[in-house]
């Protein structure tokens, strides 16, 4: 990859003369802005904008969570702070990442983020945010170097990045402006966990300053594995020159970490479809229970072109960036800004989990693997060896998981990004202006191999073992629990390797023009994304000795590989429009009407590689290649003293072309039509104080070219309403409050058939400072102890007959504590 195009305009900018500062000149984002009116920092906003602006202003939708609140929330990830975001449906219940997030009605069928971007300081952690076992929020880790997350929720993120028309998702870093830093410890209570939270900036003299900041956690996780499922951390870093003009900033990121995936569980479903009832079976609670174990820890699996790929399932999410950029803004004189920034991130992982292919009586399990008088022992474990009498009774539920180990090799997430911007103050008939013309150039790499294997597991929430199918001849017909090589529960459809790389070149322009109290502002972009590269899928079952024993055992007989000489070509480019134009006016300083409309395009990546999208030369259809989204806001703001309120009013259509692979495979090309109302409000009254949100949609699937059937059905997962709510009281000496959130039921499937219940889920919080720079807190993540369901996999669209279906939850009750000392 040549990396001199994204860095050129960076270095150049770095060798710039000092010059005047014009009066006229447009403030960097560092520089200490007042806008008119009563303000504070906190209402200055830099994501989708070409310069810093009022949130009361503008005309776009646009939330800001700052560090002392991440503190309370105490987010397990990226992913759970936004659930405090209106507008946002955000899934996290999977774990510290691989979060399912959806916007406004927009759909999220394949998994991940498909029309948000995650960003660091305004430049993209991924390309795309729903890379297959690569989400974009697997790379972001919330911790002491963030200042603020900004959420800008359709609008300008149609223009303002590419392929972000939902939701742009930007996690700003302190700079150093402050002497001063802090040292945390985090201990859960009822659980293993340690974490260590750090961060220290200060000014140098001379105008220079630095920031450094990061955290190192270690433990079992949330859900018990019985081994050291959490183990990893990173460090951030900046340092910053300033001149009279501007300034120049460099950056570093370092990321190795590895956290459990918690995907669905057992879960017993009685009840009928539209009031069903979920429970926990006996041995496996769903809140707390987990098919990690220490006795299902290795995998050997048969990768790309044959070599032998051995797995450690304790992994789980195991992500390592190493990355560094570059900031320089600078004005020029005579109303002139310049600003390039850049950066460029080696990413790569592995993702190893158990996904429980099917759950069945072990009865059932063991006759279809071992034929008529089969039997069953215990592979490994305490147990192992031995004989199982009554499989029917085993841990109280007489259940078994084929288990499928989810191998995903992530090789190469390479992300190079380059944005240049070149804007100007303008006076124009009475009134005041800019415009701003930027170059956008990105280069993302995604190269991963998919190596899967399937296993018998006992269904127990703590410690499983796996189990050995005997037949009637007494000859063992698996291999040390291992069924299968491959995953015949899926038609071994995932043994996949790819390698593609996608380069995305946007010239944008971005004009606002300001006049009495009415502000207008228009931004257009010309995307032009190209995909080129290979994929390829398993040709076929071979004999493999895939342990290397000099037997070829039973599994060994019938093993999927991928022949990377027979892969298929990637080779599409799309050349395209977004754009988007707003409109605020101030009635007064405390209150503001808004309106705007856009249109913006996601450029599809892997997900349409192994669904037909791609042609037999690897051009792709332009309907499938591109997703145009097509929105339209309206709404008030206000801001008054200790109070604000924001009420917009919304519309998006959109189609989406994508293949699902989990929990069932399928092949997707719907339209969708959603429309609602989004409210976002706080309060800040002597010691009391309360933030709160809450969105209505009507989303509907208006066709579906594969299903017709489904047309005039609500996308699975969408609820109608989901709300959140934080009171709390706050003194010099103590913080104590609550954070809620909630949902209300919706359906585990297109069909509309099988409902999921609606949840409020209690998140409570304390704190207290020992003195002005030592302060305890104490954390309570889902404080009744609810079970709140996100995904239901198995039986998606019935109640089984047999009860037995998987679900994935959030976790139950945990309890964390943290002492904090500021200096």
């Amino acid at each position: 990859m040549k990396l001199a195009t994204l860095l050129l305009a960076g270095t150049a900018l770095a060798c710039l003369p000092q010059v005047a500062l014009a009066q006229s000149s447009v403030p960097a984002p560092e520089a200490a802005v007042e806008p008119e009116g009563k303000a504070d920092a906190a209402d200055i906003i830099v994501t989708g904008t070409a310069r810093p602006e009022r949130r009361l202003t503008t005309s776009i939708s646009i939330s800001a969570v700052d560090s002392q609140e991440i503190a309370k929330l105490a987010p397990m990830g990226s992913a759970d702070l936004l659930r405090n975001i209106p507008g946002l449906r955000a899934e996290s219940s999977g774990g510290e990442s691989n979060a399912n997030i959806a916007v406004r009605g927009l759909p999220a069928a394949s998994g991940g983020g498909k029309f948000v971007q995650f960003q660091e300081d305004g430049l993209p952690v991924l390309d795309f945010g729903d890379i297959a076992f690569a989400t974009a929020d697997t790379f972001v880790r919330p911790d002491y170097s963030v200042s603020r997350v900004e959420v800008v929720r359709g609008g300008s993120a149609s223009t303002f990045t590419s392929n972000a028309p939902g939701a742009i998702i930007n996690f700003i870093s302190k700079t150093g402006d402050v002497a001063g830093g802090t040292v945390g410890i985090t201990k859960g209570l009822d659980f293993n966990r340690t974490r260590i939270d750090a961060d220290y900036g200060a000014p140098l003299g001379e105008g220079w300053r630095f920031h450094v900041g990061g955290f190192y956690r270690v433990g079992n996780g949330v859900r018990n594995a019985d081994y050291t499922s959490e183990r990893g951390g990173q460090i951030k870093g900046n340092v910053t020159k300033t001149f009279a003009n501007g300034f120049i900033r460099l950056n570093f990121k370092y990321l190795d970490d590895r956290s459990p995936i918690y995907v669905p569980t057992p879960i017993r479903v009685t009840g009928t479809a539209a009031n069903p009832t979920y429970a926990s079976f006996p041995g496996f609670d769903v809140r707390s229970g987990t098919s990690l174990s220490p006795y299902f820890r290795s995998d050997i699996a048969i990768g790309s072109g044959g070599q032998r790929i051995v797995s450690d399932l304790g992994d789980g999410y195991r992500v390592k960036t190493r990355g560094g950029g570059a900031d320089a803004s600078f004005d020029l004189g005579g109303g002139w800004h310049i600003e390039d920034k850049f950066n460029v991130a080696s990413n790569s992982g592995s993702f190893a989990t158990s996904y429980p292919g099917r759950v069945a009586p072990l009865t059932t399990l063991m006759s279809e693997i071992g034929g008529v008088g089969a039997t069953l022992r215990y592979a490994n474990g305490p147990n192992a060896g031995q004989v199982i009498a009554n499989p029917a009774g085993l841990n109280g539920n007489g259940l078994g998981i084929n288990a499928l180990t989810f191998g995903v090799t992530l090789n190469d997430f390479t992300n190079a990004t380059n944005i240049l911007t070149l804007n100007r103050d303008f006076s124009a008939g009475g009134g005041t202006g800019n415009v701003t013309a930027g170059y956008f150039k990105s280069y993302q790499a995604i190269q991963m191999d998919w190596h899967w294997n399937s296993y018998l597991q006992e269904v127990k929430g703590r410690d499983a073992a796996l189990l050995n199918v005997y037949n009637a001849a007494g000859q063992s017909v698996t291999q040390n629990g291992l069924i299968a090589y491959g995953e015949p529960v899926f038609g071994n459809c995932c043994q996949r390797y790819y390698n593609v790389d996608y380069n995305i070149d946007a010239p944008y322009l971005a004009v606002s023009y300001k006049i009495g109290k009415l502000n207008l502002d228009g931004s257009v972009r010309f995307n032009s994304s190209r995909a080129s590269g290979y994929y390829a899928s398993n040709n076929g079952l071979s004999v493999v000795d895939v342990n290397q024993d000099g037997i070829i055992q039973t599994p060994e007989r019938s093993v999927p590989v991928v022949n990377p000489q027979a892969s298929s070509p990637v080779n599409y480019r799309k050349n395209y429009f977004t754009y988007s134009v707003g409109a605020n006016y101030e009635v007064m300083p405390s209150l503001a009407l808004f309106a705007r409309v856009s249109r913006g395009a996601r450029f599809n990546a892997d997900r349409i590689l192994f669904g037909g999208g791609v042609r037999a030369d690897g051009s792709v259809a332009d309907e499938v290649a591109v997703n145009f989204v097509n929105q339209q806001e309206a709404g008030i703001k206000f801001r008054r003293g200790v109070a604000y309120v924001n009420l917009t009013a919304f519309r998006a259509t959109t189609a989406e072309a994508n293949e699902i692979v989990i929990p069932q495979q399928a092949i997707i090309n719907n339209k969708y039509r959603s429309y609602g109302v989004e409210f976002e409000g706080g309060v800040d009254r002597g010691i009391f104080h309360l933030t709160a949100g809450a969105t209505y949609t009507h989303a509907r699937i208006t066709e579906s070219q594969v299903t017709p059937a489904l047309n005039g059905n609500i996308p699975y997962r969408q609820a109608a309403l989901i709300f959140q709510a934080t009171p709390s009281i706050r003194t010099d000496r103590f913080d104590i409050g609550a954070n809620v959130t909630g949902t209300t039921s919706s359906y585990a499937a297109d069909v509309n058939t099988l409902k999921m219940p609606g949840y409020v889920m209690t998140n409570a919080f304390a704190s207290y400072a020992i003195t002005p720079a030592i302060r305890l807190s104490v954390n309570v993540q889902n404080l009744f102890d609810v079970i709140a369901i996100t995904e239901v996999g198995q039986v998606p669209d019935s109640v089984p007959t047999d009860g037995i279906d998987t679900a994935r939850a959030f976790p139950g009750r945990n309890i964390s504590a943290t002492a904090t000392l500021r200096f």
